[in-house]
């Protein structure tokens, strides 16, 4: 850990609370945190679990586990208890699966900021793989197999690969036709699967369906959910592993249930009762379900007209609350400005317009590239009222406290280009 600071997406959200605090109007578009209030039967399930004070199986109680089973097998993943484990977040599940698979770890590059660093902290090598011009969260599949065979040669040992489906920084899915190549791949060059898809349930169509590699390849995949997202729990840390069927998938499981009972114990008994009651999917949380998704891609596609006015190129966004500009086109002008990497590019953005964004650079992206993340799911009010608005409006793009902030938004990029 020597010479690590703290992870650049929570260093940022710590500066701009900060400098809120102080006095400072800066419109937060840099943290991927769902700003939306906790829909009330959650409330009512944590309290009604507040007395479970016993720690309980490192996996999680059956009950939460037979729970999160049905929830995978109605998105076409036949899945039995045992094959589920429930922990503080998705992320220490990451950790510990780095943690106890061998072998150097393939990621998309761009990519959440968390993946490189924990792979790292396991004594991995990190090797990024561009991710297609249609799409982001998967490696280009042309490029996946020489990035194999070039690390191999060099003597490195990729193993594992991370895909997120769908994606966070750019906010789009990865079509079915690319999950099946790359997952053919992983069958060819013998690598284990990471699909985060904490995502899945923020699809903007909800008509559009997303192709999970545990339907294509599902001995050789581990899929990852929570509810930080979806449910906007993000400070309640709840997330599940679903790990593959059979020896191998068994065998993963059970290292990574060593790993928790050393490191995190198991899941709060409080937070497993909330996650039961959501894993099962009652109507009423469906309906909430819907009404997040359909505010996060109206927002999502507002920002997205603004920053493509602005002469950016950006990958419409189809999930989530995320955008991935690219103000390449427009590098001349900046230029003029002293921009000339994502770096000066986030600095200016924060400093002379405040708008905080989080520079591409964190992502693993190329320095040199006019690339930063933006995440629009702040911009639903500062109080639970006007977020509630927000969610229950045919059209939040009317409610003043969200059309302010848009208006504000598009006259700071309107402001960046000379």
């Amino acid at each position: 850990m020597s010479g690590r600071k703290v992870s650049p997406n929570l260093a940022l959200d710590h500066l701009v609370a900060q400098r809120r605090a102080a006095g400072e109007s800066i419109v937060h578009l840099g943290f991927g945190e769902s700003r939306l209030p906790v829909f009330p039967p959650l409330v009512e399930q944590l309290v009604a679990g507040a007395r479970r004070n016993g720690y309980g199986p490192v996996a999680g109680d059956l009950a939460v586990r037979e729970s999160v089973a049905g929830y995978f097998a109605r998105r076409g993943l036949p899945t039995d208890a045992e094959q589920i484990v429930v922990a503080p977040g998705s992320k220490p599940l990451l950790m510990a699966l780095q943690a106890v698979v061998p072998g150097d770890t393939v990621i998309p590059c761009p990519a959440w900021n968390t993946y490189a660093p924990q792979a790292e902290l396991a004594g991995k090598t990190v090797i990024r793989v561009p991710i297609p011009e249609d799409c982001g969260g998967v490696p280009d599949p042309a490029a996946l197999r020489a990035s194999i065979h070039t690390a191999r040669a060099s003597g490195h040992d990729p193993r594992l690969v991370v895909l997120t489906l769908p994606d966070n920084p750019t906010g789009t899915l990865a079509p079915a036709a690319t999950v099946r190549e790359i997952c053919a791949i992983a069958e060819a060059e013998d690598l284990l699967i990471i699909s985060d898809e904490i995502y899945r349930d923020l699809m903007h169509d909800p008509t559009q369906t997303v192709l999970s590699p545990a339907e294509v390849v599902p001995h050789r995949t581990v899929v990852l959910t929570g509810l930080s997202k979806n449910l906007a729990l993000g400070g309640w840390r709840v997330g599940v592993a679903r790990f593959p069927a059979g020896a191998w998938g068994t065998d993963i499981r059970e290292r990574v249930t060593s790993y928790a009972s050393e490191v995190w114990s198991t899941l709060a008994g409080p937070m497993q009762q909330v996650a039961e009651y959501s894993f099962a999917e009652p109507p009423e949380l469906i309906a909430h379900l819907a009404a997040s998704a359909r505010l996060h891609g109206a927002l999502a596609r507002a920002v997205h007209r603004i920053v493509v006015g602005a002469g950016a190129k950006c990958r419409a966004p189809q999930a989530g609350f995320y955008l991935y500009p690219d103000f390449e086109p427009m590098r001349e002008k900046l230029a003029e400005r002293g921009i000339t990497d994502s770096t000066s590019l986030q600095h200016h953005l924060l400093e002379e317009l405040g708008v905080a964004v989080l520079d591409g650079r964190h992502l693993g992206d190329d320095p040199q590239a006019l690339r930063f993340r933006i995440a629009t799911s702040m911009l639903y009010g500062q109080t639970e009222e006007e977020q509630w608005e927000a969610l229950r409006s045919s059209d939040p793009l009317r409610l003043r406290h969200v059309a302010e902030l848009l208006t504000r938004i598009e006259e700071s990029f309107a402001k960046l280009i000379p």
